[in-house]
């Protein structure tokens, strides 16, 4: 089944500027949906969606489940560690198996670049990339620009930094893409050893320092350093990254405008965002997570063929 996003969401570099604001669009009224005493509405009664997991990832999982069971799916969890893949079955063979039970979309996140592109061309059900590798993680990409567009409205023309670990993260790429295509200006801060090597033909700006960029920013995007992903010698040590790129309270005092502070979780406190930004009034850390149930549920709404202009309709439950 294809929907207004088309029979999948990989990522944010092929979807244009219209289908990320219908997306955001969308995601608003579901956000209401939360905020109610009774957080459910029948929208996918009757569906089936598997959440294959073979990278643990609590906050995201979480936050697909939440948005499934408040539309009223059927949700499957499905991890690598506890499956037969770790017995050697291959992901098609997998997916097959499970498509074969009649579900009707796959929440896929895998260590592997281009994992769930490979899995949507082989089967028939939606599939949303819930992040593959270091290419792309198209919901955490879309939750952020509602977040800046709850705080901002329109982006033309705002200035985004993406500090930390670029180079491992699939986040900074959908943030790139998500961001140029709604106009925003985009700049990339962190260790030369954390950055790719091409990072410039994205379109964005490099910065060295972390007080330039803060100089520079209308709001900072801080990633986590993915230590787990990385060998020797990327950093002296984090006590030394905190030291001269950590995002701190003393160096936002010395910024020229309030800027704010997202992170895409899980933190390292003191290593690349101290505690009292996370939990001070810069940031919007917590606005994201509930941003991302919203995001999510409009995603799979729109994934199964739900029309834009109903999802009011569908948030009441009449739809």
């Amino acid at each position: 089944m294809a929907g207004p996003l088309g029979k999948d969401l990989l990522g944010l570099a092929t979807l244009s500027a219209e289908q990320i604001r219908l997306v955001l669009d969308t995601a608003i009224p579901f956000r209401e949906i939360s905020e109610r005493a009774i957080k459910k509405v029948p929208t996918l009664r009757g569906a089936t969606i598997v959440n294959l997991f073979f990278e643990a990832s609590t906050r995201t999982r979480i936050s697909f489940e939440f948005a499934e069971k408040r539309l009223s799916a059927d949700t499957v969890n499905v991890a690598a560690a506890g499956s037969s893949v770790s017995k050697g079955e291959t992901l098609v063979d997998t997916a097959r198996n499970l498509e074969a039970m009649k579900i009707d979309m796959v929440v896929i996140r895998h260590a592997a670049s281009g994992a769930a592109r490979f899995l949507a061309e082989r089967i028939e059900s939606n599939v949303i990339n819930a992040g593959d590798g270091t290419h792309e993680h198209p919901t955490q990409g879309l939750l952020d620009l509602m977040t800046l567009r709850d705080r901002f409205g329109d982006l033309t023309g705002k200035r985004v930094c993406i500090v930390g670990d670029v180079l491992h993260s699939r986040v900074a790429r959908s943030n790139i893409w998500g961001l140029t295509k709604l106009g925003a200006e985009v700049a990339v801060c962190g260790p030369r050893s954390l950055l790719p090597n091409a990072i410039g033909e994205m379109g964005v700006t490099v910065f060295d320092r972390i007080e330039d960029a803060i100089e520079w920013a209308d709001a900072l995007n801080v990633l986590r350093l993915q230590l787990e992903r990385m060998q020797a010698g990327y950093i002296p040590s984090l006590r030394e990254y905190n030291r001269v790129f950590g995002v701190t309270s003393a160096r936002l005092e010395r910024a020229p405008r309030d800027l704010i502070v997202l992170h895409p979780g899980p933190m390292n406190r003191g290593v690349e965002i101290d505690s009292d930004v996370a939990d001070g009034p810069h940031s919007v850390i917590l606005d994201q997570v509930t941003n991302g149930v919203a995001v999510r549920m409009a995603v799979l709404y729109l994934l199964a063929g739900g029309k834009p202009e109903l999802a009011e309709a569908a948030k009441k439950g009449t739809a």
